[in-house]
């Protein structure tokens, strides 16, 4: 049973990581250079998506962390001492929410390189 379900996370994981590999080219032929055009147009809209790719991912990487960190030592806590449970889940869930304001920085910043850039007007003029 346990093969069946290896194979379909296989199966799903590769059809993931084929479509998340295969947009990276769909977005960039629209900067492909047509005649004499230099090719800074592709390296700079290239450049901008796997950063933001980098962006988002670690920082979906370190909010993910530091909750799971979180729930870690609040569940520790809460099996010492359940009588402060209610204490213990608030403090949890503020934190919780300053670990997941990391992702949402990363994903601002994800879109600013990929739709507002500042650097825009230097590299396609």
């Amino acid at each position: 049973m346990s093969h069946k379900h290896g194979k379909t996370i296989l199966t799903v994981f590769t059809s993931v990581a084929a479509m998340l590999l295969s947009s990276q080219f769909a977005f960039a032929a629209d900067a492909i250079p047509v005649g004499g055009e230099s090719y800074i147009k592709v390296i700079f809209v290239v450049g901008a998506m796997i950063g933001a790719g980098l962006a988002i991912g670690l920082g979906a990487i370190g909010a993910g962390a530091g909750i799971g960190n979180a729930a870690n030592g609040a569940c520790q806590a809460v099996g010492r001492n359940p009588g402060v449970q209610g204490k213990i889940m608030m403090v949890m869930l503020v934190g919780m929410a300053m670990a997941e304001s990391i992702a949402i920085y990363a994903l601002v910043i994800a879109l600013i390189l990929l739709y507002a850039n500042p650097f825009k007007p230097f590299f396609l003029g």
